[in-house]
């Protein structure tokens, strides 16, 4: 099986750790990766604001891109992005047929990390010889709640790390608070939503929090930091990575 990797701007500029740890836990399943260099912003920003006319324009370059890559499947490492592509880009492009279709075809391609991993991969934590020290809670984003569907996946996949104890915590479904643009238009509601997530991640004896979303993390990690907390952050990649902790 051959795929395409799909890496967010969050990733490619501020976490590429998570890019690396995505095709090591690919490969390690013996799947052939590939990565199309012409890919670019998926245009949330711009569809979230509002500004839909330079969402397309974006939409369509990336289109392109994967169009010219013939993988079977397009795998990111963010349920934001995902969501974004599968369910938002036949959207964009619904009164203009044969884009549509094009945006359709593509969507049918697109998975996210832990659902490619689950549902298409047929894969288990013990088929990538993950191993993590360490107590967690899992937080998933909400276009991966809400959008995508994908709950149960990340977390069969993190309950089966050898090591790692995987814990339940109070107020789990609430939103970070990042929500891209919406932290910069509303800093201060945003900030709070963000406290009482790290409010909840307290009382829950956890050391590290998990996610498949790096703005989540990056959100809850920079409120983390400031408050003073050890907590790690960390991508599900990056847990699954059976590298992790080695020296390369």
């Amino acid at each position: 099986m051959r795929v395409a990797l799909f890496v967010p701007c969050y990733v490619d500029q501020i976490y590429p750790g998570v890019a690396v740890a995505t095709v090591r836990v690919l490969r390690s399943l013996g799947i052939e990766v590939s990565y199309p260099e012409g890919q670019t912003c998926c245009g949330q920003p711009a569809f979230n604001s509002g500004f839909f006319r330079e969402a397309r324009s974006v939409a369509g370059h990336l289109m392109g891109v994967f169009e010219n890559d013939r993988s079977d499947y397009v795998v990111c490492p963010s349920g934001s992005c995902s969501a974004m592509v599968a369910h938002y880009y036949p959207v964009l492009f619904e009164e203009r047929r044969g884009e549509r279709e094009r945006a359709e075809a593509l969507a049918g391609r697109v998975r996210e990390l832990s659902d490619f991993l689950v549902n298409v991969a047929g894969a288990e934590a013990s088929d990538l010889g993950s191993r993590f020290e360490g107590r967690a809670v899992f937080h998933a984003g909400c276009h991966q709640r809400r959008e995508l569907g994908v709950l149960e996946e990340p977390r069969r996949l993190l309950g089966g790390v050898e090591g790692l104890e995987l814990l339940e915590w109070e107020n789990e479904e609430l939103c970070c608070g990042f929500g891209g643009t919406f932290s910069v238009k509303m800093p201060q509601v945003s900030t709070a939503m963000a406290d009482e997530k790290v409010k909840a991640l307290e009382g829950s004896g956890a050391d590290t929090l998990v996610s498949c979303d790096s703005s989540c993390l990056m959100h809850l990690g920079g409120r983390l930091a400031r408050k003073g907390h050890g907590t790690r952050v960390m991508h599900l990649a990056e847990v699954l990575d059976p590298e992790h902790g080695r020296v390369v």
